[in-house]
């Protein structure tokens, strides 16, 4: 009896031994990796033309450009040279702020990396055509990239991204350097959603290091000049430095 009762708690210690490395296994092989493309290098200068296939450098997911927009940047971490020469030491709330000029993209992203995003896919909202309706829409898949967050690639594959709008907006030339160029639809959506597409300011502050980073957008408004009602969007980008 002692023997069988130590021949089950060997086999009970060896089971429970063995078992979580077969569960680890089991799930290693569900990973695997996929070939997305070939990395260019950086542009240090110059824009990035429409078609552009990039990576996202901070939230890592597929796109493809646009169109760029020139945005002034307000960085209040960047001291201005009056401030360089003096040697005061003050809060930077409530202080003037000069903007830089900085290249900001609209890019479309791969539908199929939204689950892995850490942001909000439907950044770009909008007020309806009617005056009189306060109705909101959105834009699925579009994001405002700063130049220096893209990382170009470039890929052999016709369909290199899964979007509703890619076909409609971009055709595949392989004579072409980026190989993907624009269609009319492309140009006649930015002419006619241009007012609530732009981005003109940039806000940017680092406070125990947690950088802030804020894009507002007007939308227009609805109502008389007596009770109107104005709309603003806001995309607001937090980065945990620490």
């Amino acid at each position: 009896m002692e023997l069988a009762r130590n021949l089950i708690t060997c086999k009970l210690k060896y089971y429970f031994l063995k078992a979580p490395k077969q569960f680890c296994l089991h799930h290693v092989r569900h990973i695997r990796l996929a070939e997305v493309g070939k990395l260019e290098t950086p542009k240090l200068q110059g824009k990035y033309e429409t078609g552009q296939l990039i990576l996202h450098r901070v939230f890592g997911y597929r796109g493809v450009i646009l169109f760029p927009w020139t945005a002034r940047v307000y960085d209040r971490d960047i001291p201005n040279k009056r401030e360089e020469n003096t040697n005061d030491h003050y809060n930077s709330v409530g202080k003037e702020v000069k903007g830089r000029t900085h290249t900001f993209y609209q890019v479309l992203i791969d539908q199929r990396d939204y689950p892995y995003i850490r942001t909000q896919t439907e950044a770009v909202t909008f007020l309806s055509n009617h005056e009189s309706s306060r109705s909101l829409y959105t834009v699925p898949g579009l994001d405002y990239v700063a130049h220096e967050d893209v990382l170009p690639y470039t890929t052999n594959e016709k369909t290199a991204l899964q979007h509703e709008l890619f076909d409609k907006f971009l055709t595949y030339n392989p004579n072409r350097d980026p190989c993907f160029v624009a269609q009319e639809t492309l140009r006649a959506w930015q002419k006619k959603n241009h007012p609530w597409l732009e981005l003109s300011d940039v806000h940017k502050e680092t406070t125990e290091n947690v950088r802030v980073t804020v894009i507002p957008f007007y939308m227009g408004y609805r109502g008389n000049q007596a009770t109107a009602a104005h709309w603003w969007r806001y995309c607001i980008r937090l980065e945990n430095l620490g």
